[in-house]
């Protein structure tokens, strides 16, 4: 049997849109150097805490996750996990990848409203996965997230938008 051809469910000229779901503050410990091959570095960055704040999330990070980071040239790859822990007492587990570097001439600085979300030629995006049991949370384990990222050694802030 053939499969039937597929049909464009959505209209010429279509994009997807943003919505902002909430914003994660984590704080954070000086990174651990562990070392790797020539040309590259691996460093953890313990998170010892943080808040979460927004209109569809609010609650804490919890102490004890981290983020690997692998650095190849000026290019971090981020492979972060950690706990968040909703108002409500949920826990939620996230798993958040993502690049990180200065060199994209093409990036141009970004507003969330008043709020400079990224600096003009800095890439610094992520995308989770979250997983949690509680009923009031699912929609996280069903949304595509991003993330767009902002920081120095000692907090990132990362505010998450839905993609709908």
């Amino acid at each position: 049997m053939i499969a039937p051809e597929s049909q464009t469910v959505v209209g010429p000229g279509f994009t997807p849109a943003l919505d902002f779901a909430f914003e994660v503050r984590a704080f954070l410990a000086p990174s651990l150097r562990i070392g790797h091959g020539a040309g590259e570095v691996t460093e953890y960055v313990p998170i010892t805490g943080g808040t979460v704040d927004g209109p569809r999330l609010c609650g804490t990070v919890l102490a004890g996750g981290g983020d690997w980071c692998d650095r190849r040239g000026g290019v971090y790859q981020l492979d972060a996990r950690y706990l968040l822990q909703a108002d409500d007492g949920a826990v939620i587990d996230i798993t958040n990848r993502g690049y990180y570097h200065e060199d994209d001439p093409t990036a141009p600085a970004q507003y969330d409203g008043a709020l400079q979300v990224s600096e003009a030629g800095v890439y610094y995006r992520t995308s989770p996965v979250f997983r949690t049991a509680a009923p009031a949370h699912l929609w996280l384990a069903r949304t595509v997230f991003i993330g767009l990222a902002r920081g120095d050694e000692s907090e990132v802030a990362i505010r998450f938008y839905s993609v709908t």
